[in-house]
């Protein structure tokens, strides 16, 4: 049963930038999540870029560092080796990040996957055997991995990676609350009992608004699609339409004691301050950060 006296956490996600005008801008988005005071940030990557060691690990550095806040690294699954990901280890080890998140990462066509780690449980069993002290997530879909037979071979397969060492559970972005109810009770069924976190990814543009009708298996609730074709010429209103659905979705996952809320931010401040200005009363903070 739900801890009712306790506020779940709010956490934000960024990606490393490709330009110059990138960074600039990211810089100018950390240095106020700062300010919103999150459980941590995590930095994500493209699991078969070849610079994934200094582009993802050196703005994790800079979040950690110069901002003081903990940080989670992406570490994808299928394009690294046991070599590798020692390597990578010792380095957030010395940093003093202790948080990864642990994914299988997509099959990309044209780059041949490592042989280390087929699943990412795999990579999660590694790095506790590697580093006890490690906090490591995982990935779950609350409404079915693409690639899974059906929902019981799902959960099976994710109580397979919390057995091998998963610390808590991030969600993939979903849109139906419903959905990610059915997903909570289906865990607590399977003896899954580590901290699941909600990602919310809320709709700012209709460029990303496509992406997600295109590619994203959730299920996507009449509102939900109501407000992409009513606003889909006139990208002020989208905004703020999108960004407010996103504020009802929190205000309902907090009501029913979600453990956390994850927000993917796609790198933009604005976004993840109006939301926090609209639900912070319903998050617990440290007051140290």
């Amino acid at each position: 049963m739900a801890d009712t006296t306790k506020k779940p956490t709010l956490s934000f996600e960024v990606f490393p930038p490709n330009s110059e005008v990138g960074v600039e801008k990211l810089t100018n988005t950390l240095n106020q999540l700062k300010d919103l005071r999150p459980e941590f940030i995590s930095v994500t990557c493209s699991n078969h870029k070849a610079d994934y060691e200094k582009t993802t690990i050196d703005l994790a550095k800079y979040v950690h560092n110069e901002l003081k806040l903990p940080t989670m690294v992406h570490m994808p699954a299928a394009y690294v080796n046991k070599e590798q990901v020692s390597r990578i280890l010792d380095q957030l080890d010395e940093l003093d990040i202790h948080q990864v998140l642990a994914l299988r990462g997509d099959i990309i066509d044209g780059f041949v996957p490592e042989k280390d780690f087929k699943y990412a449980s795999d990579l999660t069993r590694f790095i506790k055997q590697q580093k006890p002290n490690f906090e490591v997530s995982g990935a779950c879909y609350p409404e079915v991995h693409p690639e899974s037979a059906n929902r019981i071979a799902d959960i099976k397969h994710l109580k397979e990676k919390v057995d091998a060492g998963c610390d808590q559970l991030i969600t993939q972005l979903f849109y139906d609350n419903e959905q990610f109810y059915r997903f909570q009770e289906e865990c607590a069924i399977a003896d899954i009992n580590v901290p699941i976190l909600a990602g919310i990814m809320p709709i700012i543009n209709r460029k990303q608004a496509l992406h997600v009708l295109e590619n994203c298996s959730a299920h996507l609730p009449k509102k939900f699609l109501a407000i992409l074709d009513k606003y889909k010429d006139n990208p002020v209103a989208l905004k703020d339409a999108g960004i407010a659905y996103a504020i009802d979705q929190i205000v309902d996952l907090a009501t029913n004691d979600v453990d956390g809320v994850h927000i993917y931010t796609m790198n933009s401040a604005s976004t993840a301050k109006h939301i926090y200005d609209n639900t912070s009363a319903f998050f617990q903070f440290d007051t140290i950060k």
